[in-house]
């Protein structure tokens, strides 16, 4: 199968059509008419992913965000620039092309697949309090902020986790806004406001912004609340409906490997 018959198999099968415009589910590098070896769902085309796709033996890579380090993978702006070009390089020379999987994915039918890798990733799919059309609210057993945190910690192999909120808070409800849906999602105050509708103990975040969640959280502890906000950061919460995508996919493409190759966490803590 070539690069656009495999795309166009993912966005029928699972991404319901084509029919976000606009759209950054754009082909961002690579020969649309290429056959394909073999197919890596990753949250980000790193270099590092590049070399272990090559590696792998596959030359398309399934990326959730972008290659080109901005939103709709404009390359204008970047045409001399040195890391643009040795990357662009290293893709020619394993003849690798990336598609980007993001608006259909989340949003291209009822099912956000991001959310159903986390919950697969986090084994909370008991505890879901709605159906996986809001998948944002948890009853889980009673717990701290601190255990809490130690566990995913493990769960999603961090050094460090930034909290807010006392270490004791009490912990029952719990809520989960992915990657930059703790921005609010084009409604700044929409992440308070999941926590004051749904009585939530916790926000496990993606992205956060100091003068919203961080404020309100910490306004929150000082006036004796319950309250309290984990910050994961954008690719360790969204990474998961990439792990998990394979699954989805080989149900569908048989000839072809498909494998997950992880980003992996990107900061170094000192």
């Amino acid at each position: 199968m070539k690069v656009q018959q495999i795309i166009d198999l993912i966005l029928d099968s699972i991404g319901g059509g084509r029919h976000i415009f606009p759209t950054c589910d754009i082909l961002a590098y690579g020969d649309p008419d290429m056959e394909v070896t073999g197919i890596v769902t990753t949250f980000m085309p790193t270099v590092e992913v590049i070399q272990k796709t090559a590696a792998a033996g596959a030359n398309l890579i399934n990326s959730h965000e972008p290659t080109w380090f901005n939103g709709s993978d404009e390359t204008e702006w970047c045409l001399n620039d040195r890391v643009y070009l040795a990357k662009k390089r290293l893709l020619d020379e394993y003849h690798i092309a990336v598609w980007r999987f993001h608006d259909h994915l989340h949003s291209g039918t009822e099912i956000d697949y991001v959310y159903r890798g986390i919950i697969q990733e986090l084994g909370w799919r008991p505890y879901l309090t709605d159906d996986e059309k809001q998948p944002w609210v948890y009853e889980i057993p009673e717990t701290n902020l601190k255990d809490l945190s130690e566990w995913l910690k493990e769960k999603f192999e961090m050094e460090q986790i930034r909290t807010v909120g006392s270490p004791d808070c009490r912990i029952k409800r719990a809520g989960i806004l992915v990657g930059g849906g703790s921005l609010g999602l084009g409604r700044e105050v929409m992440p308070m406001e999941v926590m004051e509708r749904n009585d939530l103990s916790v926000l496990i975040c993606g992205d956060i912004t100091e003068w919203t969640v961080v404020e309100y959280i910490s306004d929150a502890t000082q006036l004796g609340m319950d309250r309290s906000m984990i910050q994961l950061g954008h690719e360790r919460t969204e990474e998961p409906g990439m792990k998990y995508l394979p699954f989805l996919l080989r149900r569908h493409i048989r000839e072809i490997p498909v494998m997950f190759i992880s980003t992996n966490e990107p900061y170094t803590y000192y």
